[in-house]
Order: structure tokens, then C-alpha cells, then sequence
């Protein structure tokens, strides 16, 4: 019989699921209409009670809720196993995970363990099984052909909306798990403490380049960034000279981002910026170049000094928002 189905991986850490679990449902919810085929998830954590009930509003026709005190902390050894499990035994033709570290790192070892083919990064699932992901800014789109009955896919961040909870909800189905001998431990976990929102899943961020001139210039960007609800990204040429750390860095060597909102500060815009932001929704770019590469990429540009516009704008987002200017 042949594999049919999609069966969305959803990854609890500490206790939550990232929002990418929720474009994971909506890109499966259109395939499985699409093939006229069913759509589950896989709950996979210690604690699946709430994550399962909330998965289970967002338009899926049934979820398994995998529950084990050693899916606490991630190991990509047991989740691989959990997922695996209920991929194997009920026939799923497609999985797809966040293309996040976690969900990277569980579709390598769930495409060896189901002797599936494997696509990272996809931004289009076609009806007719093919899958596309763009490299260098979207110039380049590759076309991948799976040729095994069974397709391991993470998609894109941000290349698809969010299902939203809706009144109905699928059935939860509680499944058995045990890990037996396992290679891995979870030791732990410590928290950055700036806690700042990760670029993977934000849906605005404020970036800052070279023209900042220093450390002390990303100051307005991350009071910028804390009011719009924003993280903060950064140029190589920012990054390399140290002003601000590797994981805020956006571009080539980087991290690619599709931000609904991305404002480029100080950032002339080289090739490889370019090619790890240009698919955001909406570009402003502030600049003192009127002719900079980005200034003529963005949808609004505005030439001026940063040191004088970014707190005002930080200023004028909080009034509105009726939050302290402090």
C-alpha cells in the first residue's frame, strides 16, 4: 500500500512549541487538501496535554500526542525515534518539520531511519510531489523530485502563514513510547540572558551595519527593536568587527530571513546581505547613501542620520502603542 498523508512534526522545547509548528499546519493544510489526503501531527514532549489540544484547533484532522519524561529536554537520538515510530506505523507519505537547528537536525536522522528522500529549506510543496527552495535570494530556484515512497521536508520560515486556533478540534490520539538504549543525554539547557527574540521566527527585525560605527550604535536599534516586538539582525561588516554577536549576523555567511517587516539601518547593501533578506515583506532601509544598494531595494528608504530617526521612531511606535518612552 502505497504511503499517503503528511504528518507535521511539532517539537516542543521547554515546555512550548515554536511558532513555525503553526506554518507548518497551514502548508500542510493546503497539500492535504490539494491531494484530497489527511493531515496529522505529532506532539512530541514530557507534557502534551496543552501543545496537543492547542495543535489540535489549528485545522488538523488528528493528532498524536507522544508523551515521556525523555522527550523533556531535545535530543535529536529520541525524537527521532518518537517521530519515526508514527511516521513508520501509520503510513505517512510526507513529514514536514521547522527548518529550524532542531527540526534540521530531526529530519537527517528521521530520513535515514525511514528510508526517505530529504529537502531542506523549502519554500513550495507542489500537489505532483516536487518540492522547491530558492538559493541567493530567490535568483536561483532548485527543483527537487523525490523518488522514494516516503519525503522528509522542512520548510522555509516564514514562507507560509499561520494556521490560527479555530472552535473545532481534531481527535488526539495518546501514544506509547519508550526509547530504549539511547546514545545521548540531555544535560541541560542555559538561557541566554538578554533574552532577545530569535530571527527565525520574528516577524519584524531591526537590523544595524557598518555606518553604525560602533557597539554603542546598535543602543537605538535594540530600544527600536524592544518596542516594535522586533529582533535585532546585523551585516557581516557589523558582526566581524565585533560590535554585536555571529547569531544576529544576516546574510550568505549568515542567517536568511523572511521577516514580514525588516528595517536595515546603516546597511549599504552588499551581495550577500542582499541574499539573506531581500524576500522580507516590507524593506525600510534608513541611510545617510541615497544611492546604497538597499536604499534602492526597500519599499521605503529614508535618508538621514540614524543617530536623530531611530530614537524618534522608537518614540512615536511607543506613544502609539501607549508604552512608556522611558
Amino acid at each position: 500500500m502505497a504511503n499517503k498523508g503528511i504528518l507535521v512534526v511539532a517539537v516542543s522545547q521547554r515546555g512550548k512549541l515554536p511558532p513555525a509548528t503553526f506554518e507548518l499546519i497551514a502548508a500542510g493544510r493546503g497539500l492535504a487538501d490539494a491531494l484530497k489526503e489527511p493531515l496529522a501531527a505529532v506532539v512530541l514532549s514530557d507534557k502534551t496535554s496543552a501543545l496537543a489540544d492547542d495543535v489540535a484547533s489549528r485545522g488538523v484532522d488528528k493528532v498524536f500526542a507522544v508523551e515521556h519524561p525523555s522527550l523533556a529536554g531535545f535530543t535529536e537520538e529520541v525524537f527521532a525515534k518518537a517521530a519515526a515510530a508514527v511516521a513508520s506505523k501509520e503510513g505517512y507519505g510526507k513529514i514536514l518539520l521547522a527548518s529550524n537547528v532542531a527540526g534540521r537536525a530531526l529530519a537527517a536522522r528521521l530520513s535515514v531511519l525511514l528510508k526517505a528522500g530529504l529537502a531542506c529549506d523549502v519554500a513550495e510543496i507542489r500537489p505532483d510531489g516536487a518540492a522547491t527552495r530558492p538559493y541567493f535570494s530567490g535568483n536561483l530556484v532548485c527543483e527537487v523530485q523525490f523518488k522514494t515512497p516516503v519525503a522528509v521536508i522542512t520548510l522555509a520560515p516564514m514562507a507560509f502563514p499561520r494556521a490560527e486556533a479555530g472552535p473545532s478540534k481534531a481527535e488526539i490520539v495518546p501514544v506509547a513510547f519508550d526509547p530504549g538504549a539511547t546514545k545521548t543525554v540531555f544535560a541541560g539547557f542555559v538561557p541566554e540572558s538578554s533574552n532577545e527574540i530569535d530571527m527565525g521566527s520574528a516577524e519584524r527585525i531591526v537590523s544595524g551595519g557598518r555606518g553604525l560605527g560602533s557597539a554603542e550604535g546598535f543602543k537605538p536599534l535594540f530600544e527600536l527593536a524592544h518596542a516594535l516586538g522586533a529582533a535585532v539582525g546585523a551585516s557581516r561588516a557589523a558582526v566581524d568587527s565585533g560590535w554585536i554577536a555571529y547569531k544576529n549576523q544576516v546574510g550568505l555567511t549568515g542567517r536568511s530571513v523572511r521577516p514580514k517587516l525588516y528595517i536595515a539601518v546603516a546597511i549599504s547593501g552588499q551581495i550577500q546581505h542582499l541574499a539573506g533578506m531581500s524576500s522580507s515583506g516590507t524593506i525600510v532601509a534608513v541611510n545617510t547613501d541615497k544611492d546604497c544598494p538597499l536604499m534602492q531595494l526597500a519599499n521605503v528608504s529614508v535618508q538621514g542620520d540614524y543617530a536623530e530617526l531611530i530614537p524618534l521612531i522608537a518614540a512615536e511606535v511607543k506613544k502609539r502603542r501607549g508604552t512608556s518612552a522611558a
